[in-house]
């Protein structure tokens, strides 16, 4: 339990996409999900990155986690997680960089290797990686965060 005595609790979201609903209305269920869980006390929201799903609308999580802490104050949103073999290392420490800038100490990110996605979806994302390579893109990753660290504040 953390010191205050009191549980901590997060909730992960998949922007899920309503039969008869759209994109767009997901993500503004996502945001009121997430402004609902802020008054509530919970600590944190993580949105799963999913690619090729009509059910799902957090495909591209970064952005989708811009939209959430936007439209919040205090609650972290982050990612759980992103499959770190579909992206660039740089790109995702460019992403998190950028949120962990804008909403400094609110922006978390969690990183998977799983494909994540149909063949097709996979074979387009991880045109040059395998789930062999996940160890060197966590130091590639790793590494590109700790060069931005000063320059957070």
């Amino acid at each position: 339990m953390p010191e205050s005595g009191r549980s901590r609790f997060s909730i992960l979201d998949l922007a899920p996409v309503r039969v008869g609903g759209s994109i767009a209305e997901a993500f503004r269920n996502t945001l009121d999900l997430a402004r609902h869980a802020e008054r509530w006390g919970f600590t944190r929201l993580w949105l799963a990155e999913h690619q090729q799903h009509a059910g799902i609308a957090s495909a591209a999580t970064s952005v989708l986690i811009g939209h959430v802490a936007g439209g919040t104050s205090t609650i972290r949103v982050g990612s759980g997680g992103v499959m770190l073999p579909n992206h660039s290392a740089l790109v995702i420490a460019e992403h998190f960089g950028t949120l962990e800038t804008l909403y400094p100490r609110r922006i978390d990110l969690g990183i998977g290797r799983a494909p994540g996605s149909d063949g097709l979806a996979s074979r387009a994302l991880r045109h040059n990686t395998t789930e062999e390579d996940f160890p060197r893109q966590v130091a590639e990753l790793l590494a590109y965060l700790a060069r931005r660290a000063p320059d957070r504040d």
